[in-house]
């Protein structure tokens, strides 16, 4: 695969993180962007079927099995972890899904070109050189493909704070994302970007579920409301990025 240090790294903390039995204490803050998974689903719905799709930083698969109700025509998964794709393997026989997985790097793929109508992610392109990355998904994409990806932002400072006080939480390499990244992503695809996870965020111990909540409701409509304007979007804590290849 012909792995940098960057990739070895990564490589290590996901082989390490997933050989865990306890999922890590952050996973309670992701109800915060419930609504951008649903935005992220919602846009899968509507595009997957007949398409032939990649898994880019598969983890264990997580999201095939919803994802294989959509109909596509051939679902492929990649990770860098070994541990991560033989349990995503194991849960694919299990559930008796029809996906393709394979211990590969990301920023250098065995894939032919033109190969994918969609590839999709969540959580790791952050974790990418970001550079090498989107110029694997464009060789990769069809004309015309798409990329959909939820990745975190590095713009808040709290957050980043946060994160500054808990470094063994996350891999020492890892970069959520900035504004010179959205750049580089202009340069190379048409993209459309919606944010996530400011008031949700901060209110987050005041609801439960936040597909049956009214207060995840009405805080997620107010954060779409502020981040209208520029001076709210730098307090999101990630986004959602839909992009079409140029």
């Amino acid at each position: 695969m012909g792995l940098t240090e960057i990739n070895i790294r990564e490589k290590d903390f996901h082989n390490k993180l997933q050989s865990k039995e306890k999922g890590r204490f952050e996973n309670i803050f992701y109800k915060a962007i419930f609504n951008a998974n649903r935005d992220f689903f919602e846009y899968l719905k509507n595009n997957a079927k007949d398409s032939k799709i990649l898994d880019y930083g598969c983890g264990i698969g997580t999201f095939v099995e919803k994802i294989a109700k959509f109909a596509p025509k051939k679902i492929f998964g990649i990770d860098i972890s070994e541990v991560s794709i033989e349990k995503a393997k194991k849960n694919a026989m299990e559930l008796k899904l029809e996906a393709e997985y394979s211990v590969d790097n990301c920023e250098n793929t065995q894939f032919e070109k033109n190969s994918f109508d969609i590839v999709y992610g969540t959580g790791i392109l952050h974790h990418l050189q970001l550079d090498k990355c989107l110029n694997e998904i464009h060789r990769i994409l069809k004309p015309e493909g798409n990329l959909v990806f939820i990745e975190p932002l590095g713009t808040n400072p709290l957050i980043n704070l946060y994160r500054k006080f808990t470094p063994k939480s996350r891999s020492k390499d890892e970069h959520p994302l900035l504004k010179k990244d959205f750049k580089n992503l202009d340069s190379k695809f048409e993209t459309n970007v919606k944010y996530y996870g400011f008031l949700t965020l901060i209110f987050l111990p005041f609801y439960g579920s936040p597909a049956n909540s009214k207060l995840f409701k009405f805080l997620a409509y107010t954060d779409q409301f502020l981040f209208k304007f520029k001076l709210f979007k730098v307090f999101a804590w990630s986004c959602l990025i839909i992009a079409k290849k140029r």
